[in-house]
């Protein structure tokens, strides 16, 4: 990572109105080939793997990172890249699909609350709860014909969108409160880069299984979901859990911006590892002298 790249150009925390129109959808370049990109994410996962490391004997803080993006916009990459080299031991990694029936049954973020990581871990959501002010604002029957909410609280629509930012803002207060932090990441994509990588899941082989007619017909409401992304981002923004809205024309850079955002989070938060009184460190130096005695 070039030592003057500016992070905080892609952090959202509520202070100035967020226009997604006219956004850039590529950023300057942080790598000057691929094997700088490749030498620059090595460095960044070994030391997210070190402090994750700390995280996990310090034991106070957790961090969950949400990924929300449009389809094609490389969210699975990102995430298989940025954390590939971090101990498996210390992040886990949550998918969201469509709520199945018992998910239905409860509250609309039900699903992704239980998945909060514990202390000491990563977290990472691929989609969260923000679908139900994403796909379930561009498309409002999922809330009147799918979802099991009482007659009373669906009939002012646009009041409800409210209600669920509000829940949301407190469940992030509350989250950090306890400790666990949480960085969100929206990989803008531009339609045309979209189009772009929908044609190669066609193109290649290897790649027709990630294609869906789902992700054509979404392309429809393109707009909305713009319009639905930026208010979401502006109600829900705030110091203590920003937005950080990520170019994602450039898969590369997305991964080096994501990578090098985690790592200053980490580093920010104030850990150390446990300290060894003096009576345990009598202890330990009685066991060491017994192994290397071989009397165990």
């Amino acid at each position: 990572m070039k030592p003057n790249a500016d992070l905080s150009q892609f952090r959202q925390s509520g202070e100035t109105d967020f226009k997604i129109t006219g956004l850039p959808t590529i950023a300057t370049p942080l790598y000057a080939n691929k094997k700088d990109y490749r030498a620059q994410l090595g460095k960044l996962r070994r030391k997210i793997d070190t402090l994750q490391n700390m995280m996990y004997a310090h034991n106070q803080y957790g961090l969950l990172c949400i990924f929300q993006a449009m389809d094609a916009a490389g969210k699975d990459g990102t995430i298989r890249r940025v954390m590939s080299g971090v101990n498996p031991h210390g992040v886990e990694i949550h998918s969201f699909k469509n709520p199945s029936e018992e998910e239905l049954d409860h509250d609309f973020m039900w699903r992704t609350t239980q998945r909060f990581p514990p202390r000491g871990r990563i977290g990472i959501f691929n989609r969260s709860y923000y679908e139900e002010v994403l796909i379930a604002r561009v498309h409002p029957e999922i809330i009147t014909q799918y979802q099991r909410i009482p007659a009373e609280h669906t009939v002012d629509i646009d009041a409800l969108w409210q209600q669920r930012f509000e829940d949301i803002r407190s469940l992030e207060r509350y989250a950090h409160r306890n400790g666990i932090h949480i960085l969100k990441f929206f990989l803008n994509i531009s339609i045309k880069e979209q189009e772009r990588r929908l044609l190669g899941r066609l193109e290649e082989p290897s790649k027709n299984w990630k294609f869906s007619e789902s992700d054509l017909e979404e392309r429809k409401f393109w707009d909305q979901y713009q319009e639905a992304y930026q208010e979401m981002i502006n109600e829900t923004s705030t110091p203590q859990s920003p937005w950080f809205v990520v170019p994602a024309d450039d898969k590369r850079n997305m991964r080096l911006i994501v990578a090098s955002l985690i790592l200053e989070k980490l580093r920010a938060l104030d850990m150390c590892y446990p300290e060894i009184d003096a009576a345990r460190q009598q202890e330990l130096e009685v066991f060491k002298g017994m192994l290397q005695r071989g009397q165990v």
